[in-house]
C-alpha cells in the first residue's frame, strides 16, 4: 500500500526492528549477535518468515518512532516527571580522574514522564543538554493519549513555569509542583499561608 513517501514500501515494520534493537536487553548480545539470533527463531518454530539484516537494522533505526508498550490506568494517571543526562562520547570516570580527559566529552538529556503507580514509562524525549526541563513538558504531555484520564502531573522547581501549568491546566490535571526558588521565574506563585506549626515555632523564637 503507498504511504506517499518517497522509496518503496520498507519489507520490515517499526514493530519488526524495535524487537531487534529491545533483546539486547534480557541477552547482552551486540547487534551482529542478535541479528543471528532473530533469524534462528522463526527457523525453530518452523515458521517461513523472513528477518531484517544487520544493515537493514543500522539503517532504520536512524529514524525509527519508537512505541513504548504501557498499560493504561484504569482509576487515572498520576505522572513524574524529571530528566537525567546522558554521556554519548567521552573517556571512563577512573581515566578522566587519573589522567585527565583527552577531549571533550558530549551528552544528551533524557526527559522522561513515568506513572506513579506502574513506574511504567510513558513519555520520553532526547534533547541536547542545553535544552531545559520546562520546555519540555508540553511535549511530554502530548505524547499522553487524550481519552486517558489525567489526575496529577509532579515534578521538581525546574518545571514551575507558566507555560508548563498552562499545559497541565490543558488537561485537566494537578499540578504537584514546588514553588522554584529561582528570583524572577514567570512562574512563580505566591508563597503558602504558614501552617500552625510554623507559627507556634515562631512565637517559641520570639
Amino acid at each position: 500500500m503507498a504511504s506517499g513517501k518517497r522509496g518503496r514500501t520498507p519489507n520490515f515494520s517499526d514493530t519488526a526492528i524495535q524487537f531487534c534493537l529491545t533483546i539486547k536487553g534480557p541477552f547482552g548480545l551486540a547487534l551482529r549477535q542478535r541479528m543471528g539470533m532473530v533469524k534462528s527463531l522463526p527457523k525453530l518454530a518452523g515458521l517461513p518468515w523472513q528477518a531484517p539484516d544487520y544493515s537493514t537494522v543500522c539503517r532504520r533505526q536512524k529514524t525509527l518512532k519508537v512505541r513504548i508498550p504501557y498499560r493504561p490506568a484504569s482509576q487515572g494517571l498520576h505522572l513524574l516527571v524529571d530528566s537525567t543526562g546522558l554521556k554519548m562520547m567521552g573517556e571512563g570516570e577512573w581515566k578522566c580522574k587519573k589522567h585527565g580527559a583527552e577531549y571533550r566529552r558530549q551528552w544528551r538529556k533524557l526527559h522522561l514522564e513515568i506513572d506513579a503507580e506502574t513506574m511504567e514509562i510513558r513519555a520520553v524525549e532526547v534533547t541536547t543538554n542545553s535544552v531545559g526541563d520546562a520546555p519540555m513538558l508540553p511535549a511530554l504531555l502530548g505524547q499522553i493519549d487524550a481519552a486517558e484520564a489525567l489526575l496529577s502531573v509532579s515534578g521538581d522547581g525546574a518545571y514551575d513555569t507558566k507555560a508548563c501549568h498552562e499545559a497541565t491546566a490543558r488537561r485537566a490535571a494537578q499540578a504537584i509542583i514546588p514553588v522554584s526558588k529561582t528570583p524572577g521565574n514567570p512562574g512563580r506563585r505566591t508563597a503558602p499561608e504558614p501552617t500552625c506549626a510554623t507559627r507556634s515555632c515562631a512565637r517559641h523564637s520570639d
